[in-house]
């Protein structure tokens, strides 16, 4: 019982903490939380974005319009700009020492603006890795178990003193939730995006098809089955048009490298910059085809 009042004490300090903190993203079915990171500032997950304005629900029950000052869609944050009126910022001073498995977690959500919810968890796995909304892995990842209603990505997950820790952002099947760390990398990203400094990744104008699924087509059309990526979509006047790509090329290398998955593609453009030339070769049924794109950002 003792160890029941510690925990009941623990989560009632936790909510006074660090709950005025944290806000309600959107309304109705699209719906997310976020945090207060400064006077003004909101951070939330972009996944929770769906246009340039959006609703703000304080802890109080205020209701504030919002508007981007910085999105990251590959990295899954944006910072909001927003009168934050008395709701202070949560304590964040960039470092995440000691946060390993079995460490005690709380996560806080407001879900759209209905409720402050305040759950507890432990560290379950660190430096995981997922998908963002575009495709590319976020990394370095925390793992716990704290359970989160539907509408919680974007909320914090912090320590029992109520440091910031993670920010939700991803469900892991039954039980288990990943949060981005809140380190100091992400408080220079963070820093940068509600400046307004959204960044520029290299990326090449193109949607592509996992390598299962472009085997499949190459099968079922009667072409030998190769790893690679299929483009199934190319941006109009984007840099992989330009460069002659087509939709139904299948890509089997890029910058000398064999792509056998998506994460493949992600890697060497993640060793690029905006501006550089990458060469790319490709099959476009049974013929091989080599084309150079420059690559563009956005």
């Amino acid at each position: 019982m003792v160890a029941l009042e510690d925990l009941q004490s623990t989560v009632g300090r936790v909510a006074e903490q660090v709950g005025s903190s944290v806000v309600g993203i959107g309304h109705r079915w699209a719906v997310g939380s976020g945090v207060v990171v400064a006077s003004g500032k909101v951070l939330t997950n972009a996944h929770n974005l769906r246009r340039d304005e959006v609703t703000v629900t304080f802890n109080d029950g205020r209701t504030a319009t919002a508007k981007a000052a910085g999105v990251d869609v590959d990295g899954d944050l944006a910072v909001l700009e927003v009168d934050t009126g008395s709701a202070p910022a949560i304590a964040w001073d960039g470092t995440t020492n000691g946060t390993g498995i079995g460490l005690p977690v709380f996560a806080l959500s407001n879900p759209g603006g209905r409720g402050l919810r305040v759950t507890f968890g432990l560290v379950s796995g660190t430096e995981r890795s997922f998908t963002g909304p575009r495709g590319r892995r976020i990394t370095g990842s925390l793992e716990h178990t704290a359970p989160l209603l539907p509408g919680s990505s974007g909320g914090p997950t912090v320590d029992s003193e109520g440091r910031f820790l993670g920010l939700n952002t991803n469900r892991l099947g039954e039980g288990f939730y990943l949060a981005i760390p809140a380190d100091a990398e992400l408080k220079g990203r963070v820093d940068g995006l509600g400046s307004g400094e959204s960044p520029g990744h290299p990326r090449l104008g193109i949607g592509i098809a996992p390598s299962e699924v472009a085997k499949g087509l190459r099968r079922a059309v009667g072409l030998p089955e190769t790893d690679g990526l299929l483009v199934r979509q190319v941006e109009e006047g984007g840099p992989a048009a330009t460069a002659g790509v087509q939709e139904g090329d299948l890509i089997v290398e890029a910058g000398e490298r064999s792509l056998a998955e998506a994460e493949d593609l992600y890697e060497v453009l993640g060793g690029a910059a905006v501006g550089d030339d990458i060469m790319l070769k490709l099959l476009r049924g049974a013929e091989e085809r080599s084309v150079t794109v420059t690559l563009a950002g956005g």
